[in-house]
Order: C-alpha cells, then sequence, then structure tokens
C-alpha cells in the first residue's frame, strides 16, 4: 500500500489556509468546530460527570480519553473503526443511547478532517451522489428510530455479526479484492444501511467492508469513506438537535471534548498510514482489527440475550 510522504509542511499548510483552499479550511473548520463547542458549553466542574450517570467516576471518563485516542489512531490509519471501537465500550458503562448520541461527534470532526487531508473533494460526490442519497435517507429514518425506540442489543450483536463473517470470508478468500469494481445497487444498499445502523447504534461495517473489497486505492478509499460518513453525521447531528430531544448541550459539551482529545490519536494515525505499508501487512491488521472488535462487541451483547 503506498501513500504519500509522512511528512508535514507547516508552512505550505499555512499558506494553503490563508489562499482558502477547502483541504485546509475543511481541516481547520472541523477542529475550531468542536474546540469552540467544548469551551461555550462546558458545564462547569460540578457538573462534568452528572449530565452522563450518577456513578461514573473522574478515573472512568480518563479510560474513556485512552480509549478515544486509540481509536482516533486506529481511523487515521485505515479510515474506518472509530466508532467500531469507542461505542461498545462506552455503552456497555453508561446508557447505550446516551453513549450513541455524544460519540455521533468526533467521528463527525474525524471524517470532515478527512476529507480535506484525503483531497476528497465533489467529484467523489458527483460519481457517487446515489450513495450519498441513500446513506442519508437511511440516517434519517434510523435517527427517528432511535428516537422512538430502543434497539436494546440485538442491533449490535447483529452487526458483530456481519463483522466476524466478513473477517471469514475474506481470511478463507486469502484477502479477495478486486479493483475498482462497481456494483451500483449493493453500493447503494450497503448505503443505506450504513446510515440506518450508524443512526441507531453508531456501529456501521458495511460500507467499510465493501470498499475495503472493493477499492484498493487508499486515498479513495478512506477519502470516500469519510465523506459519506461525514454527511451522515452532519445529516444525524443536526437531526438530533433540531427534531428530538436527544442532542442537549451537555451531550454537545462531552462529544466535542471527546473529539478534541481524539484529535491527538487521529493526527498520529494519519502520520503512520502515509508511511510505507505492505498490503499484506494492511490487510491483515484491517481483519485482525475487525475480528477483536466483532469479540469485543459479543462480549457485550451475548450475555444480555442469552
Amino acid at each position: 500500500m503506498s501513500t504519500r510522504n509522512a511528512r508535514v509542511d507547516p508552512r505550505q499548510f499555512v499558506k494553503n489556509l490563508l489562499q482558502f483552499r477547502y483541504r485546509e479550511v475543511t481541516m481547520l473548520f472541523a477542529t475550531l468546530a468542536v474546540l469552540t463547542c467544548s469551551i461555550v458549553f462546558f458545564p462547569g466542574w460540578d457538573n462534568v460527570s452528572k449530565g452522563v450517570q450518577s456513578n461514573v467516576s473522574t478515573e472512568l471518563l480518563l479510560l474513556f480519553a485512552v480509549v478515544a485516542v486509540v481509536a482516533g489512531v486506529v481511523k487515521g490509519m485505515i479510515g474506518f473503526g472509530y466508532a467500531l471501537i469507542t461505542t461498545p465500550i462506552f455503552a456497555s458503562v453508561i446508557d447505550p443511547t446516551i453513549a450513541v448520541v455524544v460519540l455521533a461527534i468526533p467521528p463527525w470532526m474525524i471524517n470532515m478532517f478527512q476529507i480535506g487531508e484525503t483531497k476528497t473533494g465533489l467529484s467523489f460526490v458527483r460519481e457517487e451522489w446515489l450513495l450519498i442519497l441513500l446513506a442519508i435517507v437511511g440516517s434519517i429514518t434510523g435517527v427517528y428510530f432511535l428516537a422512538q425506540y430502543s434497539a436494546g442489543p440485538i442491533v449490535p450483536f447483529l452487526i458483530g455479526v456481519i463483522i466476524f463473517a466478513y473477517v471469514v470470508f475474506q481470511v478463507v478468500q486469502n484477502f479477495v479484492t478486486i479493483e475498482e469494481a462497481h456494483h451500483p445497487i449493493a453500493l447503494s444498499t450497503a448505503g443505506f444501511l450504513e446510515g440506518f445502523l450508524l443512526a441507531v447504534s453508531n456501529l456501521g461495517p458495511l460500507l467499510p467492508a465493501y470498499f475495503h473489497t472493493f477499492e484498493r486505492d487508499t486515498e479513495r478509499y478512506i477519502g470516500g469513506l469519510s465523506m459519506v460518513l461525514g454527511i451522515i453525521f452532519t445529516v444525524r447531528i443536526l437531526q438530533m438537535a433540531l427534531f428530538t430531544n436527544l442532542m442537549t448541550t451537555y451531550r454537545l459539551w462531552l462529544g466535542s471534548i471527546i473529539a478534541v482529545i481524539t484529535i491527538v490519536g487521529l493526527l498520529l494515525g494519519t502520520y503512520l498510514r502515509r508511511l510505507e505499508v505492505d498490503d499484506q501487512k494492511f490487510n491483515w491488521f484491517v481483519i485482525t482489527l475487525l475480528f477483536v472488535i466483532s469479540v469485543n462487541i459479543f462480549r457485550n451483547t451475548v450475555p444480555k440475550l442469552f
């Protein structure tokens, strides 16, 4: 997997920013948005953990911060995995609905950042407009479902089954990939289900699995995922804030704080991705990560179901 030079040129970044290049503007906007929310909506030191759960300690919040950084590294390296890592862990300690709402903020920031960082622009939107449209429809449907019903452990369990099945398939087939294959119906279906599952459970492995199988241009793979996921999370956050009571100011603040912490991991993961990495090692890293994620989901859901 050959990627771009890992070296970062701060002077060039500032120069491009002053020229209002969309890459740098998008990256800065995403970062400043969560920084601003984390300051403006700060609830006061006495209320830092009260909006989550009364028995959540400061130490546990620090553990959440470590998990967010690690997940940020993974997202920066392979383009997905943030929500798949953080959501099962957070939801095992705090109310799952709160976890889903709060953890909509960091992925929004990360995906908007990676849209700029990977140079993904309007050309992708023109090429994959149907995918994006159906992903938005799925997301809107999922938010309404989340506001009305409690999905319980069944949805994460089914997602764990999908992830595990994909892992087995790739290992048995020796990491089958089809260079830039395009299946409009399959891709659109994956987009709709991705939007719905992300809205309901914050877990969306279908589109990453599809791209990992059919799109081997790393920058397009990660940039395309970021474009679709960024749009989904934008629609989700606006819908939860404007049309439901899910997104309170406290949850917006907590999600923004987690996003700010995540920036550290995201930058490190981005640097690691830009190094020269062997395709086989990259595939094994992705599959191993997905296997660990599926096992963690089963660990949290199977006792509740059976």
